[in-house]
């Protein structure tokens, strides 16, 4: 079983009458990157401030490494905010430095890192740059940048890929993956599920306040298979339909001569190789492949039946 680095247990807040938090639960495992997931207004943004001691739950407990989360373990985070607080008259190296020293690096160390990364991101040249100079994705690089200077134990990124084009965005991605080698613990955040297949190794869908789906990406997209597959083979197709015709719904059909492609949902208890056997002796059989939901089928289905 894999090490847990962060756990909350039964958070619940209220403001005023509205319910941000019902009792959620989540366990975040060492060195994975977790996705945080829910459509506006669900609460995320309110248990990010939690974990992030901005605000504090009315009821649960936060634990780091197995033991009770403090104020002064807000140094091993990194909270990248979905709304960006750069100082717009401010210097970009300058900047920086400032924020570098305020994690706890000395001056020395920061300058030291600054130019790692500043080398990495090619962006040397934007040290005397004022904050207002630079386009959002621009900005949004110095974000990141400095949200992982000192070398966090636990990065919070909500929607890291906002104002980026897609070879920054591709950038960025391999940047967090590479954290998360080196033995980074990410909890990320988005609206973008084709993001959480590529990224996500875990993930939990927050709702109306509520948790309503948690688990592995790969063992949510097989708990929510639907039994349909695509066929591609050669021959014909009405001989072919006969063969399916108590164990399989036809749904969708193409012919070219005959060459043939089709989208069908087994029945019952009829598995793959019943349908494989039942089919071959009509056609020659090209490709079958099963189509699983994608995390944004999942995502809608989920919410629309809450």
């Amino acid at each position: 079983m894999s090490e847990i680095l962060f756990e909350a247990q039964g958070i619940c807040k209220k403001f005023g009458d509205f319910e941000a938090l019902n009792n959620i639960d989540v366990s975040v495992p060492k060195g994975s990157i977790f996705g945080l997931l829910g459509p506006n207004g669900a609460g995320k943004t309110t248990f990010i401030r939690i974990i992030n001691q901005i605000t504090l739950p009315d009821k649960g407990n936060l634990l780091f490494k197995g033991k009770e989360f403090f104020p002064k373990d807000i140094e091993k985070i990194g909270y990248l905010p979905e709304e960006r607080g750069l100082y717009k008259k401010m210097e970009v190296g300058e900047q920086c430095m400032y924020l570098a020293q305020l994690r706890g690096l000395d001056k020395a160390e920061a300058k030291k890192r600054l130019r790692f990364w500043f080398e990495k991101f090619e962006i040397q040249g934007w040290w005397n740059k004022k904050i207002e100079e630079l386009s959002k994705g621009m900005a949004q690089k110095i974000q990141f940048v400095v949200t992982v200077i000192h070398e966090p134990e636990l990065l919070i990124l909500d929607e890291p890929f906002t104002g980026f084009d897609p070879v920054n965005a591709s950038i960025i991605r391999d940047e967090i993956l590479e954290l998360r080698r080196k033995g980074a613990t990410i909890i990320f955040s988005t609206h973008r599920m084709e993001t959480v297949e590529d990224l996500c190794d875990s993930i939990a869908l927050i709702n109306k306040s509520a948790k309503i789906l948690d688990g592995t990406v790969a063992e949510i997209r097989k708990q929510n298979r639907t039994n349909i597959f695509k066929l591609e083979f050669i021959g014909n197709l009405v001989n072919f339909t006969n063969a399916i015709w108590a164990g399989a719904e036809l749904l969708e059909k193409k012919q070219v001569g005959d060459h043939c492609t089709v989208t069908l949902k087994l029945l019952g208890q009829n598995s793959p190789n019943s349908l494989i056997s039942s089919v071959l002796p009509t056609c020659q059989l090209i490709s079958f492949n099963e189509i699983i939901p994608t995390m944004s089928d999942i995502f809608i289905k989920t919410v629309q039946a809450d």
